[in-house]
């Protein structure tokens, strides 16, 4: 077992170098259930990769089974690759932020438990100075009829790469995904809050 999880740490290492060489940045956030958090960013020119997992908790190799859950303090997340010649930062937190509802603590749509709140971890100072302007930014947008909005923003954490069978489900599995994001509840809000906006309705979902 132990040589198993050396093997594992060693494959994330040289994963995290191979994006560093490339030219590569990390951005990570939290949006509720993974599934739905891939398409919108894999559909943009820049992203190299996104990547479902588990961060922001303590607890060393989780599995989905136990962060579903609540088992543990790690939040289901997606870590993305991109090419900051491409696409900004700021780019992505706007993706971010037109696929979430940011004003609810604890839960996003049909999924309730701390496992499911909405984050923002960044790696680096300009990307908490970012994050923090584009949160201001669309409180002071109204958008949500002056409600809260909650999103964490913190240091980015170990991230845990999901099971194989979690990622690309969107591709994997689509009538199964698209069944569960309806059933969700996302698409009905996001097009209610962003109907008007030309990014949201330029993305993939």
């Amino acid at each position: 077992m132990k040589k198993i999880i050396l093997m594992f740490g060693m494959v994330l290492m040289f994963c995290s170098m191979s994006w560093a060489q490339n030219g590569f940045e990390k951005a990570t956030f939290a949006g509720g259930c993974f599934w739905c958090m891939e398409a919108p960013f894999e559909s943009i020119e820049g992203v190299h990769e996104v990547v479902s997992g588990y961060t922001g908790g303590d607890e060393k190799n989780p599995t989905y089974k136990q962060v579903s859950a609540g088992k543990t303090s790690h939040i289901e997340s997606v870590e993305i690759a991109y090419d900051p010649s491409k696409v900004t930062y700021e780019m992505l937190l706007d993706i971010f932020w037109r696929n979430i509802n940011p004003t609810t603590a604890d839960r996003q749509f049909v999924d309730v438990g701390s496992q499911y709140r909405t984050a923002i971890f960044y790696h680096s100072d300009q990307q908490k100075k970012s994050a923090i302007e584009s949160k201001n930014k669309l409180e002071a947008s109204n958008r949500y009829g002056g409600k809260l909005i909650v999103t964490e923003i913190v240091p980015a954490k170990e991230f845990y790469e999901a099971e194989e069978y979690h990622q690309d489900y969107y591709k994997k599995s689509p009538w199964q995904y698209k069944i569960y994001r309806f059933n969700s509840g996302r698409d009905q809000y996001l097009n209610k809050i962003w109907k008007d906006d030309p990014l949201f309705q330029s993305l993939k979902h």
